[in-house]
């Protein structure tokens, strides 16, 4: 059985699940993705207070408190953690990087002008954010709108909180 009172929900998504980690980053939801895990890697990083998530039944025999997803849809995915109780009113969407999951900084004055177009830097000045990590930048615009219309879709809620922490 999932622990469902965790303060802040920290997802471990299995290889097959790389969509689905994206879409949980984009909902401010710290998760763990590798496309490859070395053996006692998912182990380890389960007993590090992650929720796996999974679609394959032999890691739910490996690691009994794992989620067992049935849909391979992500939309359908969502709803069934949805279903279990497991998304958090205190997430903040738009924190974290897509790619590497670090949360999102406020960009230094000087990384600026070469974090973003200047069109951009003029339009969101404020609300851009970057990974500390690998140094990609974010604003709010189209693909944002995109990706809110996308989760509303799939009946997700968002609170609007700052684009960085």
């Amino acid at each position: 059985m999932v622990d469902t009172k965790m303060r802040e929900r920290k997802f471990l998504a299995d290889s097959m699940l790389g969509k689905l980690a994206k879409w949980l980053r984009i909902m401010g939801y710290d998760t763990h993705y590798q496309s490859r895990y070395s053996p006692g890697q998912i182990e380890r990083l389960v007993k590090a207070d992650r929720i796996l998530i999974t679609r394959k039944r032999q890691l739910v025999a490996m690691v009994p408190a794992a989620v067992l997803l049935f849909s391979d849809r992500v939309g359908e995915q969502i709803n069934e953690l949805n279903a279990r109780g497991l998304f958090s009113p205190s997430a903040k969407p738009f924190s974290r990087c897509i790619r590497c999951n670090t949360l999102l900084v406020r960009p230094g004055k000087d990384i600026l002008p070469y974090c973003v177009p200047d069109y951009v830097k003029y339009e969101s000045g404020d609300l851009i954010s970057q990974c500390p990590t690998c140094g990609r930048c974010y604003w709010p615009g189209t693909h944002r709108e995109n990706m809110e219309k996308q989760l509303h879709s799939w009946g997700v809620r968002l609170d609007h909180a700052p684009p960085y922490s």
